[in-house]
């Protein structure tokens, strides 16, 4: 089997280290705008040869693993080139304007949106985790705009890496994911802006910081040059999320100057349930 890479970074990596283990008769082809990407992914065994899209019509699958943005740009070029009994699927974190972009494409039945839901921080081939997606949930999207057999071909690579499937709309899904995953970028980044401005001696920031600190701020270590896109393709959803967000801080602080401490307390023990919720234990049972 034939499986080109677009995007040789963490996801599209970590999806050629699985394929290498799983599928050891698998030629893994690489195509990145970023050269020295291709070098490293050839010298840490990502890939097994340097491609481009002239060669696609030798694919049997094409994952796609570039920003948001470059992808409402790329993927119509990608179907154009690959042939009829090839599968491509994506690994973008929004899925509207994808969608939108490929309703009219005449091998729109060829791509299969997905947004496997994994990820760390780091960036770029050497990031490339093996096994990064078991046990993580993929969400595909208008799966019914898929042709049967191909969808077949991309689910039981999906169930042989280990992954959880959940079905929905694309509009759906930019929806829930800007408050369970783009909202926390977004105040990662924030806090991390707010403590270097106020904390100008770098020193007492590494001595004073704490794991939650760290923990917090993690995301913040994430790459600009993907997460811009995303929040543009989801300004909508994003910008009601902060709304909420902000709305919840400032009560937070009318809590504090009123001197109400039972208020912040009930706040936070209402909270606490998220516990519950990631534990995946139902909120009615004890």
């Amino acid at each position: 089997m034939n499986t080109f890479i677009i995007g040789i970074g963490l996801i599209g990596g970590s999806f050629a280290k699985d394929l290498k283990r799983l599928r050891p008769d698998t030629r893994i082809y690489g195509i990145d705008n970023n050269e020295s990407h291709l070098d490293e992914a050839l010298a840490l065994d990502i890939i097994d040869v340097k491609s481009g899209y002239s060669e696609l019509h030798l694919a049997d699958v094409v994952i796609v693993g570039i920003p948001v943005d470059a992808m409402v740009v790329q993927l119509p070029k990608i179907l154009d080139a690959v042939d009829d009994d090839v599968v491509v699927f994506d690994a973008g974190s929004t899925k509207g304007s994808i969608c939108k972009v490929l309703e009219g494409h005449p091998k729109r039945r060829n791509f299969l949106a997905c947004h496997p839901i994994a990820g760390t921080e780091f960036s770029g081939p050497s990031a490339a985790v093996e096994g990064l997606f078991k046990g993580k949930t993929n969400i595909i999207c208008e799966v019914e705009k898929t042709a049967f057999k191909l969808q077949e071909r991309a689910l039981e690579l999906f169930r042989q890496i280990g992954m959880r499937i959940r079905y929905m709309n694309p509009e759906a899904h930019d929806k829930h994911i800007a408050y369970v995953s783009h909202l926390s970028h977004i105040s990662s980044f924030m806090l991390g802006k707010t403590v270097i401005e106020k904390e100008k001696n770098e020193r007492d920031i590494f001595d004073m910081a704490g794991s939650g600190f760290e923990s917090t701020v993690r995301l913040a270590k994430s790459s600009p040059a993907m997460w811009t896109p995303i929040f543009e393709q989801n300004k909508d959803n994003v910008v009601e999320t902060l709304e909420e967000y902000i709305q919840n801080l400032q009560e937070f602080k009318e809590l504090l100057l009123k001197g109400d401490y039972k208020g912040i307390y009930n706040e936070m023990n209402d909270t606490n349930k998220i516990k519950e919720i990631l534990n995946g234990i139902p909120l009615n049972k004890k």
